[in-house]
């Protein structure tokens, strides 16, 4: 048995609430269960209750047993001095407040049905992957959409966290916090941090300065990446080079430490060099990207602000001193869309609110016109019978398994709400 079953058998009344009796035999009557506000203190506010002819009006605490109320040291603590009513599963000893007066006791087992119980066993018992896979597909499809909703914004204040402090640290300059998270996303999951690092440890005002010279962005990346320390006769690691020690002498920047960045495991178009040299070709072609972003109402037209290639020499190479079969090294549509779901809806989110501006719609509708991820999660949903059109849904059901179904938050999530109604 877990407290929050017995949150949710208090909030919805799923109990046989017109016959009650406190455990010492008085009749009690439940007028307003109070305000469920998952907050610290009781778990339920301003409630009103009779017992007997007396009627009370304070606050709910719910336990599984009458004795976790001193597990939890409540006889001590003031804010609970207002508790009304103690309702448990087993009632196995009096509760007193801190002024020593006794706290009337209902014990919840003697009135919740067979089936309710069942019902909660059934959803809470392992499966193999997540409780409700057996069920899932008979959810009202209107529950799940509204609750896809709450799912996607969800996930999208935890993307939006990271830039809100950003902001914070930067006072608010929108384009140092663009780049900085548009190269983490360029660095992909395993460079990603580094790639972070690297540009914000370059002050965007220098970026804005060099951008003319789309050699002096990439000695910029690549000095700061480590990648230009050693002896090559390669004519153009050398002139970045040169250029790396100039630019660094020139702004004084400091020596910060960068994780090393990784080629291993990578496809090549996605190894650092690349990655970096397409952030450089990007930030040398636009001129105010946050504004342009910004301005954009649909995915096409950010195809186009990210229609860029590498520069001549990383058209015909991976890596420095390696040359290979030219090839223009664009940025797919794909990558695209990944900035799209991890930096730029975040972003936009983030300015809206800034803004005091409502986006909801907006928001959802570019991910609507995005595919939906592919990975082991969203494969799995489709076997449940849940299938994910589109980013929109492909979002809301990571949120949903990483957030609900690995933590076992069935009666937090409407899913499983819906189930048990069942």
């Amino acid at each position: 048995m877990q407290e929050d079953f017995l949150h949710h058998i208090w909030q919805y009344r799923k109990f046989a609430f017109g016959k009650l009796l406190t455990c010492k035999g008085e009749e009690l009557q439940i007028l307003h269960s109070g305000h469920y506000l998952q907050q610290a203190g009781p778990d339920f506010f301003n409630a009103q209750i009779y017992i007997g002819n007396q009627k009370w009006a304070g606050n709910i605490e719910i336990h599984v047993k009458s004795s976790d109320w001193y597990v939890h040291h409540h006889e001590n603590d003031p804010a609970y001095d207002a508790v009304i009513l103690h309702v448990v599963w087993e009632h196995d000893t009096n509760v007193f407040r801190s002024d020593n007066s006794e706290i009337p006791v209902l014990e919840l087992k003697n009135y919740v049905a067979k089936e309710t119980l069942e019902s909660y066993l059934s959803l809470s018992s392992a499966k193999s992957w997540i409780y409700c896979e057996k069920d899932l597909a008979s959810v009202n499809g209107f529950v799940l959409k509204k609750w896809q909703e709450r799912l996607f914004f969800e996930r999208l204040e935890r993307k939006a966290l990271p830039m809100q402090q950003h902001l914070l640290r930067n006072q608010h300059d929108w384009e140092t916090t663009l780049f900085c998270f548009l190269a983490k996303n360029f660095g992909l999951n395993t460079n990603g941090d580094s790639f972070f690092a690297i540009a914000d440890s370059i002050l965007f005002s220098i970026i804005r300065k060099e951008k003319s010279e789309v050699e002096n962005l990439e000695a910029l990346f690549f000095g700061r990446a480590g990648f230009l320390r050693e002896e090559k006769q390669d004519v153009y690691y050398l002139n970045l080079q040169n250029r790396w020690h100039y630019l660094s002498d020139k702004y004084q920047l400091k020596n910060v430490f960068i994780e090393p960045l990784q080629f291993f495991k990578h496809r090549p178009d996605n190894f650092p060099t690349i990655r970096l040299a397409q952030l450089a070709q990007l930030y040398h072609q636009q001129d105010n990207l946050f504004s342009k972003i910004i301005a954009s109402e649909s995915v096409s037209a950010l195809y186009s602000v990210f229609n860029v290639k590498v520069s001549d020499y990383w058209q015909t190479h991976y890596q420095f001193d390696k040359e290979s079969p030219k090839k223009r090294k664009v940025l797919t549509s794909s990558f695209v869309e990944l900035l799209v779901v991890n930096t730029i809806v975040p972003i936009q989110f983030s300015y809206a609110k800034h803004l005091g501006k409502e986006v909801s719609d907006d928001l959802i509708g570019f991910l609507e016109e995005i595919a939906a991820e592919k990975n082991v999660i969203i494969d799995k949903f489709s076997g449940f019978g849940i299938h994910a059109e589109n980013a929109f849904d492909s979002q809301t059901l990571l949120q949903l398994k990483n957030e609900y179904c690995n933590n076992k938050k069935c009666l937090q999530c409407e899913i499983g709400i819906e189930l048990l109604k069942k």
